[in-house]
């Protein structure tokens, strides 16, 4: 019994030199295989420019929700949007969506790689457009332009439509109210041509 108990102040007595021993030698490593660390560097995920961010101030994923005077619901969301220092009613948005909501009950979904807010009244889609509608169509142009405060929507250029009635393509689309029975009308102007595809009713 004397003997275990010997044996075993001796191992004790090791385990007290050789663990704090072992922790010395790990704290070695890290500072001999540390990488040095360059102030000046930037963090290699951080990919902002801080002066252009500073000169140029932007909003990350803004979204504006309004209502027409005849009774349309408007929200507009973006990934950022910038706005003109000298102009606060004028900004320039990036990837955005605009959604229209007219009284009875239509909605037009519009996405564009950019666009603009003019004079806070007027919102612009420009590059690649792409609308849909309730009613079934789906929409391509390169520029459309929306009034804030009315259910005006119209394309700016030709448009190629896939719908109910087949492929049409016009000169000009306009989404707008009609006045006496405040129903929403999509509309194709200028130059239409229609292929009709019955399949499709």
């Amino acid at each position: 019994m004397a003997q275990s108990f010997a044996s075993y102040s001796r191992v004790v007595a090791w385990l007290k030199i050789l663990l704090p021993l072992s922790a010395l030698a790990l704290l070695s490593t890290l500072f001999l295989f540390s990488k040095s660390i360059d102030p000046e560097q930037s963090i290699p995920f951080a990919d902002v420019d801080v002066k252009q961010l500073a000169k140029e101030p932007r909003i990350t994923a803004p979204e504006f929700s309004g209502m027409t005077a005849d009774g349309a619901a408007i929200t507009i969301s973006a990934s950022s949007a910038k706005t003109d220092p000298t102009k606060l009613d004028d900004a320039t948005i990036d990837r955005l969506t605009a959604n229209f909501q007219t009284p009875d009950g239509a909605e037009v979904i519009a996405q564009a790689d950019q666009g603009a807010i003019e004079d806070a009244r007027i919102a612009r889609l420009e590059g690649d457009v792409h609308i849909e509608t309730s009613s079934g169509y789906r929409i391509s142009t390169d520029e459309l332009v929306s009034d804030l405060d009315k259910t005006l929507i119209t394309s700016d250029g030709p448009v190629v439509a896939t719908g109910p009635l087949g492929q049409i393509e016009a000169g000009k689309m306009v989404v707008n109210l009609e006045n006496q029975t405040g129903t929403s009308m999509l509309v194709f102007k200028n130059g239409i041509k229609v292929l009709y595809e019955p399949t499709n009713q």
